[in-house]
C-alpha cells in the first residue's frame, strides 16, 4: 500500500484529524474540527480536497468488552458517510485508549494542560493512523 492516509478520531463534538504516510509508517496530527454532523461537512471536505488521501481510517471507540457504544455507532455512520462522499476506502480500527495515550504523549512532550486539551483529538487521530499502518505490515 502506498499513498497518503487520513485518519479521524471521532467524537460527538469534535473530530481529530491526522495524516499518515504508508511508505514511512508515520503519522502527524493535523487538526481538530467540529463534528460535521452538527457543523456541516465544509471543514472535512476542505481537508479531503487538499490532501487527496488514498485511504481513510476512522477510530472505533468500542467499550472495554469490545461491544459497540453510542459513540462507536455514530463513528460507523461517519465512516460510511466519508466513504460515500469520497469513494475512498475507509477502514475502521479499534481505538480504545487512544485519547489516554495521546494525553500521555503530549504531557511527556512538555505540553501544558491547556495545550493537551486542544491537541488531544488530533494526536489520538495520529495514534489511530499509526496503529492501522503497523497492522498493514
Amino acid at each position: 500500500m502506498s499513498g497518503l492516509v487520513l485518519g479521524f478520531d471521532y467524537g460527538h463534538k469534535r473530530i481529530g484529524v491526522a495524516t499518515g504516510q504508508a511508505l514511512t509508517g508515520t503519522a502527524t496530527p493535523l487538526a481538530t474540527l467540529p463534528n460535521p454532523q452538527a457543523a456541516g461537512w465544509a471543514d472535512v471536505d476542505a481537508l479531503l480536497d487538499h490532501w487527496r488521501p488514498t485511504q481513510l481510517v476512522v477510530g472505533l471507540p468500542l467499550a472495554a468488552d469490545g461491544t459497540d457504544t453510542p459513540v462507536s455507532l455514530a463513528a460507523r455512520q461517519f465512516a460510511a458517510a466519508l466513504g460515500k462522499r469520497t469513494g475512498t476506502p475507509v477502514a475502521l480500527i479499534d481505538e480504545r485508549l487512544s485519547s489516554h495515550e495521546a494525553e500521555a504523549r503530549l504531557l511527556a512532550d512538555g505540553r501544558r494542560h491547556e495545550a493537551v486539551r486542544r491537541e488531544r483529538d488530533a494526536m489520538a487521530a495520529a495514534i489511530i493512523v499509526e496503529t492501522w499502518l503497523a497492522e498493514q505490515h
